[in-house]
């Protein structure tokens, strides 16, 4: 046997005679990778925070809804008074890039079953139906009633809503999360205060969300008559809510 097969031959004999020595039942030390863990003792709390903020942009769908007996007759209806609705919202110096055709229908209108009819009928078309629905986005809420006012006399019968927003939410979102992580906070400090332990530092945050919510105005469909007044609007207020999850540790 040559010295270079000879030595690895040493080793082993050696490492035999050692496990021989072991008392019986013992083992190897673990590996710190096999070690379990104690759970880390800690508060859960959750926080919400709102805010309420005045809109400063108001976008307004109205339209047009015609009823005719052809197909061409009720969509040319309802263009020609698009036309006019577009009309009066230019002279009231609205930019035109902040108005636009938002929706565009035209559907068959059947005729209805008589009362007590069991013998089944093929459907018959009697009319169509023709809508033609304007998006006005306005900066100045006080000219919303205007708008409503000005597209009503030049045609419009159906208003489909007024939504309110904000041109830049950040601001919001922000300070409705800075009042989350706060209510969390002192959610954190009285459970630890009833519990008489310390509390630690954070050891995990989690949002749970950041909403906005615009005031809710009911859709309305105006009859065409005479007003003696402007109509009036009210914008309320935005509601920005958000939400946050935090973890003490508990002792420090």
């Amino acid at each position: 046997m040559t010295p270079k097969t000879r030595y690895p031959m040493l080793v082993l004999a050696s490492l035999a005679v050692i496990l021989s020595t072991l008392p019986a039942g013992a083992q190897m030390p673990e590996s710190p990778a096999g070690t379990a863990r104690e759970p880390v003792p800690s508060i859960v709390v959750g926080g919400s925070g709102e805010m309420r903020v005045a809109p400063d942009l108001a976008v307004v769908r109205l339209g047009v809804v015609s009823q005719q007996p052809t197909a061409r007759d009720a969509q040319q209806d309802a263009s020609r008074i698009a036309q006019a609705i577009l009309a009066a919202v230019t002279a009231l110096e609205v930019p035109r890039n902040a108005v636009q055709t938002s929706q565009l229908i035209l559907t068959p209108v059947y005729e209805q079953p008589a009362p007590r009819q069991q013998v089944p009928t093929e459907p018959r078309i009697i009319a169509y139906r023709a809508s033609n629905v304007v998006s006005v986005r306005l900066e100045d809420l006080a000219r919303i009633g205007r708008v409503i006012d000005a597209t009503i006399d030049a045609g419009a019968n159906q208003v489909d809503g007024v939504d309110f927003q904000l041109q830049d939410d950040r601001e919001a979102r922000e300070e409705a999360l800075r009042k989350a992580v706060k209510e969390a906070r002192s959610k954190a400090a009285t459970m630890a205060e009833a519990l008489d332990v310390t509390l630690g530092p954070v050891l995990d945050a989690r949002e749970g969300g950041v909403s906005v919510e615009p005031p809710q105005l009911a859709t309305r469909t105006f009859a065409m008559e005479a007003r003696a007044a402007q109509t009036p609007v009210s914008p309320g207020e935005i509601t920005v809510s958000a939400s946050v999850t935090l973890r003490y540790r508990i002792g420090g």
